[in-house]
């Protein structure tokens, strides 16, 4: 019985870990089983670029760029046609990302995010060019005044 108590406590933690709430909106994970071990966890500046993709993450520190997907589902290669364009210019976020996205607005575009993401990348990283990847979670936000 402790054995079967303990087998589905621990399938509860790891569905916790990889997903989010049904209130999230979010319909395309981001932390998948096949990926979840290449996630970790960064201090970087979000932000809103022209370009595909939109959305941008720089590694504070580095001169590292993370594009922004929903997930590895919905990420298709490289190829700015493989992918769906509402992917590459919308994607899904964490609860917390997209509220603070949505409220700390200038000119109708969303201002820079300060946070500590976790991300999983989507692809290997190559020196020199962006990598793609989705954003899991996030805390300590800040955004720019």
């Amino acid at each position: 019985m402790n054995r079967i108590i303990f087998a589905m406590a621990l399938l509860l933690a790891c569905a916790t870990m990889l997903g989010e709430s049904k209130d999230s909106g979010r319909t395309i994970p981001c932390k998948t089983l096949e990926i979840a071990p290449s996630c970790y966890w960064t201090h970087g500046r979000l932000g809103f670029y022209q370009g595909n993709p939109a959305f941008r993450i720089w590694k504070i520190g580095t001169t590292r760029l993370l594009g922004i997907f929903s997930g590895p589902s919905s990420y298709h290669g490289p190829m700015a046609d493989a992918t769906p364009l509402d992917d590459d210019e919308n994607p899904q976020f964490p609860t917390n990302v997209r509220r603070t996205l949505k409220t700390h607005q200038k000119f109708g575009l969303p201002n820079r995010v300060y946070a500590d993401f976790e991300v999983c990348p989507l692809e290997p990283e190559k020196a020199g060019a962006m990598q793609a990847a989705c954003i899991e979670s996030a805390k300590n936000i800040a955004t720019e005044k």
